[in-house]
């Protein structure tokens, strides 16, 4: 099998290809044939150092999706499984779990309960792509937020992965999705997408690279209501500061990400409109399994019947994954990078 490891935090000069024997499934445990890795931009402060809670200290592999073929099984598992094509589900051990954590690999060895069925209607390059977008936005808008039909919802780096999962879960909810987007070029391709199931798109930035007074453009939207949800990755300064004074009266800003610099942030708007600011993470924040078995079926459902769908934006070689991950870093992408070992 091959595995890539980080042998130090750094540049993409510490990611490393290693062939190594495939192990073999415990007992509850199953081989999966790993198909598709889908990227997260955590993988990039992982292998910097700027992320230790998931990845502990070096080597490790990174990695926090993975989807593919059960190609065997351990004692106590069915053996009808093998050949069952399967998403690992959000449970996947991380990097800092040891020797079988991390999913940049092309075998892994899981519990036999974390490996899901998938849908027939799910292509082998995103059986490994689903849970961080998706469940990520469900767990948050829908568990937590408990979106209700015609809230108007603002959703910042709207080409991202998650962005773009954000949008069709809150169209099913029946509310309203604005698209937040640093630039009319990025506008322009999300219109472009039957994936991007934005109602209203808004470009936060000046060609120069400065912030427009975009509360203006969501009050016009609105029709002078205001946002009642942010979900939010931006989190920072000026870009907060306006979100804030964007908020309809009792509305919520959910933070689920730190792409913004840190900055100073006036609330005052916060107190007068009653409002909220709350921080989401999927691991520990979705921590009721009954609830996080629900969405899981729930995302499996509507990509089933064809509600959702995933934006890959491209792919990668498991042995290409220093380009990959330049890519990334580039941040000019929409939708889902995936590796495909």
């Amino acid at each position: 099998m091959k595995q890539v490891i980080v042998e130090a935090f750094g540049g993409i000069d510490r990611l490393q290809v290693h062939e190594l024997p495939t192990p073999e499934p415990g007992a509850g445990q199953v081989l999966v044939r790993v198909t598709s890795i889908g990227m997260n931009h955590a993988e990039l402060m992982g292998r910097r150092g700027e992320y230790k809670l998931s990845t502990g200290e070096p080597p490790f592999v990174p990695g926090l999706e993975a989807g593919g073929v059960i190609e065997a099984v351990g004692e106590g598992v069915d053996t009808s499984r093998v050949g069952q094509r399967v998403a690992l589900g959000p449970d996947v051990p991380r990097s800092n779990a040891g020797p079988h954590g991390g999913t940049y690999r092309s075998h892994m060895v899981v519990d036999a309960d974390i490996a899901l069925p998938a849908p027939d209607a799910i292509p082998d390059d995103q059986l490994g792509a689903l849970w961080l977008p998706y469940l990520t936005a469900w767990g948050c808008l829908i568990w937590k937020q408990n979106l209700q039909p015609g809230q108007f919802v603002a959703i910042p780096a709207a080409s991202s992965s998650v962005g773009l999962a954000a949008a069709q879960i809150v169209k099913d909810a029946g509310a309203v999705a604005i698209g937040l987007t640093s630039s009319p070029g990025k506008v322009r391709a999300l219109e472009s997408l039957d994936t991007a199931r934005f109602d209203h798109l808004v470009t936060t930035h000046e060609p120069d690279g400065s912030m427009r007074k975009w509360n203006r453009d969501l009050r016009e939207i609105t029709d002078g209501h205001g946002v009642d949800v942010f979900f939010d990755p931006v989190a920072s300064g000026a870009y907060l500061t306006t979100e804030v004074r964007s908020l309809a009266m009792h509305g919520t800003i959910w933070i689920y990400g730190l792409l913004g610099e840190a900055d100073k942030v006036d609330v005052t708007p916060l107190i007068a409109r009653l409002g909220s600011i709350r921080g989401w993470v999927l691991t520990g924040g979705f921590d009721d399994p009954a609830a996080r078995r629900a969405a899981c079926q729930a995302i499996f459902d509507r990509f089933a019947d064809g509600r959702f769908k995933q934006h890959i934006a491209g792919t990668w070689k498991l042995d290409d994954v220093r380009e990959a991950h330049i890519e990334m870093e580039k941040g000019n992408h929409i939708g889902k990078l995936v590796l495909l070992p």
